[in-house]
C-alpha cells in the first residue's frame, strides 16, 4: 500500500509542477515565483553538487557565489521568466538526446542495451541485441524532435501555445512514447522479453546499490 501511495503523491506533485510551470511561463509580466520556480530544478542541482565537494569550503564557496549571482541578476531575471523555462525544458530534451545518443557511437553497447543486460541477467539474444540498439536509437531522435518543436514554438508561437506543449503535453507524449514502445516490443520480441518498466527500474537501482562503496 506503502508504495502505491508514494507513487500517487510523486504524480500529483509531478502534475502540480507542470501546471504551476505552464502558468508562470504563460505570463508576460515580471514574476519573481515564476522565476523562482524555473530556476529551482537547476539551483538544487548545483547545490546538491556543490554540497557535495570533498572539500566542504569549496561547497559554501560555491553556494554563497551561486547566491550572489541569483541576487544580483534578480531583477533581469525576473523580466524573462519564459525564457528560463525554455532554456530549462528545452535543456532537458537535449541532454536527454546526447544520453541515449552518445551509447550509439563507436563499439560499445547503447543505453537501451545496457539497461536490457541489467533486466536479464546479462544475457541477451541477437534479436534482443538489434532491437535495443533500434529503441535506443529511437529514443534519442524523439528527444532531438522534442527539442526541436520546443524551440520552433518559443520562437513562432505566441508562448502559452509553447508552454502547453512543454508543460502540459511534454509528459504525456513521453509516456506515449514508453507506452508505443512496450507494445511494439510484445510484437517485434513475440516470446520472448517479458520484462516490464518496473523490471527495469528494479534492475537498475540493484546495480547502482552493487556499485555503491
Amino acid at each position: 500500500m506503502w508504495p502505491w501511495v508514494k507513487g500517487v503523491a510523486a504524480a500529483l506533485v509531478a502534475v502540480a509542477w507542470a501546471v504551476a510551470s505552464h502558468i508562470a511561463a504563460g505570463q508576460s509580466e515580471p514574476s519573481g515565483w515564476g522565476a523562482a520556480l524555473a530556476l529551482a530544478p537547476v539551483c538544487t542541482a548545483l547545490a546538491l553538487g556543490l554540497w557535495s565537494l570533498p572539500a566542504r569550503w569549496q561547497g559554501l564557496t560555491g553556494l554563497a557565489l551561486m547566491a550572489a549571482l541569483l541576487v544580483g541578476a534578480w531583477p533581469w531575471l525576473t523580466a524573462r521568466v519564459p525564457l528560463l523555462f525554455f532554456l530549462d525544458q528545452t535543456g532537458v530534451y537535449i541532454l536527454m538526446a546526447v544520453v541515449f545518443g552518445r551509447t550509439l557511437r563507436g563499439p560499445g553497447e547503447s543505453l537501451v542495451t545496457q539497461m536490457a543486460r541489467l533486466v536479464h541477467g546479462g544475457v541477451l539474444s541477437a534479436r534482443q541485441l538489434v532491437y535495443t540498439r533500434g529503441v535506443t536509437i529511437a529514443w534519442s531522435l524523439f528527444f532531438l524532435v522534442m527539442a526541436l518543436v520546443s524551440v520552433a514554438l518559443f520562437l513562432w508561437a505566441p508562448t502559452p501555445v509553447w508552454s502547453t506543449f512543454a508543460y502540459l503535453l511534454g509528459g504525456p507524449l513521453i509516456g506515449l512514447m514508453f507506452l508505443g514502445e512496450f507494445l511494439w516490443r510484445r510484437h517485434a520480441l513475440a516470446g520472448e522479453d517479458k520484462a516490464t518498466i518496473a523490471d527495469a527500474i528494479r534492475a537498475w537501482k540493484a546495480h547502482n546499490a552493487d556499485k555503491a562503496p
